[in-house]
């Protein structure tokens, strides 16, 4: 019979695919002195002494811009800031045997490099066969000392982006890393497969993203700022086919879908995105040979063509800086491969 294990996971808004949340307090003028963990316990509403401590022990309380431990005083005028992992939920997940991809391990985060359509947590239809459930059921057959059972997210990816991801083994962990999530401190480069070719061989797009108007399930760019979160994605070209480039993406923020709609943005689609219009053929010819030799690619990959591939961060506990790098899936290998082929036939 499986266990099931009762416990929390991250906020489930798809509003930030970084799992923390921000605070800053400015200390009115009559402030007496008191604990600064105490001062955030009484200001921050359902957030309890354990994760004001563990804020404390990662060092993301910060007095003035100057990290503090949890016996510090506030004194009037004090600026007081804090990075919290998402205020946690009930949830309960049963370990399923699904098949993980283990990069690294230890007794306070691992690293996964998640495969096609594995949602990343339970919510919205999903209630299993998730991220979760598979490192649930991961845990528990390798005897891992882990706090919940599962894990404690700081991050996610979408369900059908493959690579690299982390998750914490303790709440100490997560705290530790969702500080490093908001600093922007961690390496993160995707590949990606786009519709049309660049001008130039690198370029940075900015413009706030936030839910759609005309779509729920999408997201859009507001260039005006009058609504969504700041986003801001760098790329690099990789490698050019004429009708579309392999691009690599390093990311400043970590909006929902931010690669996918950035790109859409500035005209340069993902190769078989269907929510964002790049499943249909953006650029080429008209020629039924052309349309069959798309059709044929987007049998090889039939989600969006996008592979989280580095992952870099400062270890939470040694303070080490760790970094992995995961080749591209077998289907992303042989879309690249059929277009390389495409090319060098029709020159």
């Amino acid at each position: 019979m499986s266990e099931d294990f009762i416990g929390v996971i991250g906020d489930n808004s798809e509003e930030n695919t970084e799992l923390f949340e921000h605070f800053r307090i400015v200390a009115d003028k009559g402030q007496a002195l008191v604990r600064v963990d105490k001062f955030l316990q009484n200001r921050l509403e359902n957030v309890s002494r354990n994760r004001v401590q563990n804020a404390a022990k990662a060092g993301s309380i910060l007095v003035n811009d100057k990290p503090v431990k949890s016996n510090y005083r506030v004194k009037p005028f004090d600026v007081v800031t804090v990075v919290l992992a998402y205020p946690p939920r009930e949830v309960v997940i049963n370990p399923e045997n699904i098949p993980l991809d283990v990069v690294y391990e230890d007794d306070d985060v691992i690293v996964v490099n998640k495969q096609a359509g594995l949602v990343v947590h339970p919510g919205h239809g999903n209630f299993d066969g998730t991220l979760l459930n598979a490192l649930a059921y991961h845990f528990k057959e390798n005897g891992s000392k882990v706090e919940n059972g599962f894990g404690y997210l700081v991050h996610r990816i979408d369900k059908d982006t493959t690579g690299l991801m982390i998750v914490a083994k303790n709440e100490t962990a997560q705290t530790v890393l969702a500080a490093q999530f908001f600093e922007h401190s961690i390496t993160r480069r995707y590949q990606a497969l786009v519709w049309g070719d660049f001008a130039d061989d690198e370029g940075v797009v900015e413009g706030n993203i936030g839910r759609s108007m005309k779509d729920r399930i999408a997201m859009t760019v507001y260039p005006d700022g009058s609504q969504g979160k700041t986003a801001v994605t760098h790329y690099k070209v990789v490698e050019r086919f004429n009708y579309v480039t392999l691009v690599e993406c390093r990311l400043e923020t970590g909006r929902t879908h931010q690669i996918r709609v950035h790109m859409q943005y500035v005209g340069h689609p993902l190769f078989n995105d269907g929510l964002y219009g790049g499943n249909t053929i953006l650029k080429g010819t008209t020629f039924s040979k052309y349309r069959q030799f798309i059709d044929n690619c987007f049998e090889d990959i039939p989600r969006h063509c996008l592979h989280a591939k580095v992952l870099g961060f400062v270890h939470p506990s040694t303070g080490k800086e760790l970094c992995f790098d995961s080749e591209l899936p077998k289907d992303m290998t042989s879309v690249l491969q059929r277009w390389r082929n495409y090319i060098s036939a029709n020159k």
